[in-house]
């Protein structure tokens, strides 16, 4: 059996690590099954640095299809071209692919026109804001699937919805866990802790990324100043991207944020899988629009607030840790005062969260092919 798993960036590789370990022990059980693990865009891509690989202990992509691009339409056409000679060339039984961005439906939509076996990961995942381009790429690549494996109940509802049928849905579970339980052991405490002289569960994390919010920054600026208002004293460690940098670090210096950066808001650069897993998980809280966060944030039983109206995975506020906010900066204000002084809800890890979504998903696929 051949699997082809596709990857469009570098946060899909924590979710396909899970996947290249499951096929690595069960071809050492004497199992006939081979993986190529394909990435749309470039060797050189500085995202994919060698410490990504390293912490999850798997090896660099197999194939490179070379795609770099701005513009989404232009992505879509190339990696539909690129993965269609990848396709003609290479025996494949099914194609997996992870999440929904650009790269995602094309190689979607190549699979099928190619009549292989398309899976994917992570299936029912929705907004219900069809403005937003990554839904209309999970609406097109969940109506594509011949197996829709899904995180949660909530995401079988979205997909039956939607007309798809039940047997070709399976909960496997949410794989970001397999990650988090095979590596936890590993993680790192970070230097800028014992640098600032920082005990476990005496801070908070605050990550953000969403273009949007970056972009307003009048609100963004109402939303910092609320959580430093609540937070106090309380140390804050940033660790940002180069974009959230950008956008935060003048507002100190042109007046957009009145009472500038407090000394306990710590702005560090991004951290690799190991360092940020020890960083979250022993936070007293965490501030972010990172979906992934706050489900690992859910599985570490650490308060979070999400910077967002909506969730995909719907379990880390019914049943986790995770509280959304939207944009509002008196919500966010009300929650981080809460988060601080102790006062969260209780919480329980939702259902298959158990480190073995990727080997579920192999049963399926051998079951199915």
């Amino acid at each position: 059996m051949n699997i082809c798993v596709v990857a469009g960036a570098r946060p899909n590789f924590v979710k396909v690590a899970p996947i290249i370990l499951a096929v690595d022990k069960a071809r050492n059980e004497g199992r006939d099954v081979s993986l190529t693990v394909v990435y749309a865009g470039c060797q050189d891509d500085p995202t994919l640095e060698a410490s990504l690989f390293e912490d999850l202990q798997i090896p660099r992509p197999d194939v490179f299809l070379g795609v770099d691009c701005v513009s989404l339409n232009e992505l879509t056409g190339r990696v539909m071209g690129e993965f269609e000679k990848y396709l003609q060339t290479n025996p494949t039984d099914v194609v997996i692919v992870v999440d929904d961005l650009a790269s995602t439906m094309a190689a979607a939509i190549v699979t099928k026109k190619q009549g292989v076996v398309l899976a994917h990961l992570v299936a029912g995942t929705r907004s219900f804001d069809i403005n937003m381009p990554k839904e209309i790429n999970r609406l097109v690549i969940d109506g594509l699937s011949d197996l829709l494996f899904t995180a949660g109940y909530g995401s079988i509802s979205n997909a039956t919805r939607e007309g798809a049928e039940q047997s070709k849905i399976f909960m496997v579970g949410n794989i970001l866990m397999d990650t988090l339980r095979q590596n936890s052991r590993r993680f790192m405490r970070p230097e800028v802790l014992d640098k600032l002289h920082i005990a476990d569960g005496e801070y908070l994390v605050f990550t953000i990324n969403r273009k949007k919010l970056l972009a307003d920054k009048e609100n963004l600026a109402a939303l910092m100043t609320a959580m430093f208002q609540s937070a106090g004293n309380k140390p804050i460690i940033a660790p940002l991207r180069s974009s959230a940098v950008e956008a935060i670090m003048p507002m100190a210096l042109n007046g957009i944020l009145p009472d500038g950066l407090p000394q306990s808001f710590h702005v560090v650069h991004s951290m690799g899988y190991l360092e940020f897993g020890y960083l979250t998980a022993h936070a007293a809280g965490i501030i972010t629009d990172s979906g992934n966060v706050a489900e690992e944030a859910t599985f570490n039983a650490v308060p979070c607030i999400t910077l967002n109206s909506y969730t995909e995975h719907i379990e880390t506020v019914k049943q986790g840790t995770n509280v959304l906010v939207g944009e509002d900066a008196a919500l966010l204000q009300s929650a981080v005062a809460d988060m601080v002084a102790g006062n969260w809800k209780q919480s329980s890890i939702p259902e298959r969260w158990d480190g073995r979504t990727a080997e579920r998903i192999l049963q399926v696929i051998n079951d199915y092919i």
